[in-house]
């Protein structure tokens, strides 16, 4: 049952920095340590795992070239955006106005700037980046302040945010110490940061393995789990507030096994329809929270929805 609590806007803006050259992590990239091993299961998509810390990752870095080619060629970005999502949307700000004191927001990989839409009908002052120039001029068009490209330490001034906010971004990045950094930097003391990333350790994961479509080279690169996502983070300098594990997916377990060719997002999907027949049913919606509530209990939702506040 695909139970979703928000629609997943799949966004591009944080992938890696251009390189001519392809090549292979030779030690972890989220601790260093040269104990890295080849996950035989995942040969196809030649994934990693550090000894040390758990931590699952592609070993290949992709070049620039692929990058492109894949960014601006093959990869599209939603233009749906479901009722629902925007709900979602307004319960996030709803949590962050406690944290509004320099009254401005960044999303990284803004896609065509839905979120920040909302934040900025709420009187927030909008950032954010992306990596695809046509989503940079589609959110320009829509009044939100655009960085270009990826990240870089110069993008922002430090302290400047009082929240970041990521999207299923972090994933496409197989340099994630070297992002979080960054954008511990454009935080203020105080500040939180509100991201979701696949979960590797999710229920369909393990029931599909390799054949699970959110395994993807180059789309995605690094795999995080409740453990390593809370590494990740605090190693950068945050605290973690409330890291969950929710969800299940139709559309992706549909897709993965070849029964499906839907969009992910989409306003016919399985999960958006069946997201909207929770919506009106009471009854659904408590089973919804019953198998959140589960999922969560074994950390084996397929999204990882983690607040971290930097001390």
């Amino acid at each position: 049952m695909g139970l979703i609590e928000e629609q997943a806007i799949i966004d591009t803006s944080a992938i890696p920095n251009n390189h001519t050259n392809s090549g292979t992590h030779r030690k972890c990239p989220l601790c260093a340590s040269q104990k890295i091993q080849s996950l035989p299961k995942f040969n196809g998509a030649r994934l990693a795992s550090c000894h040390e810390c758990s931590f699952v990752f592609s070993e290949r870095i992709p070049t620039g070239i692929e990058l492109d080619q894949f960014y601006c060629e093959e990869y599209e970005v939603t233009s749906f955006l479901s009722k629902i999502t925007i709900n979602r949307y307004n319960e996030l700000l709803d949590h962050f106005e406690k944290y509004r004191k320099t009254n401005r927001i960044l999303d990284i990989g803004s896609g065509h700037g839905f979120f920040l839409e909302t934040a900025k009908k709420r009187g927030w002052e909008v950032y954010g980046s992306d990596y695809a120039a046509g989503c940079v001029n589609v959110c320009k068009e829509k009044g939100i302040e655009m960085h270009s490209g990826t990240m870089t330490p110069d993008a922002y001034h430090p302290e400047m945010f009082d929240v970041i906010t990521s999207f299923e971004v972090l994933e496409h990045v197989y340099n994630p110490n070297e992002e979080l950094g960054y954008l511990n930097s454009f935080l203020r003391k105080g500040g939180i940061m509100y991201v979701t990333t696949p979960n590797f350790n999710s229920v369909l994961r393990y029931r599909l393995g390799e054949q699970y479509d959110v395994i993807n080279y180059p789309e995605h690169l690094t795999y995080f789990t409740h453990k390593t996502l809370i590494k990740a983070f605090e190693s950068k300098g945050f605290e973690k507030l409330n890291v969950r594990t929710t969800g299940l997916s139709l559309t992706r377990y549909r897709t993965s096994k070849g029964r499906s060719n839907q969009e992910y997002v989409s306003e016919t999907s399985d999960d958006e329809l069946l997201r909207h027949k929770i919506e009106k049913k009471w009854h659904l919606r408590a089973l919804k929270s019953t198998t959140n509530w589960g999922l969560n209990l074994f950390k084996v939702g397929d999204s990882l929805k983690g607040v971290f506040i930097k001390r």
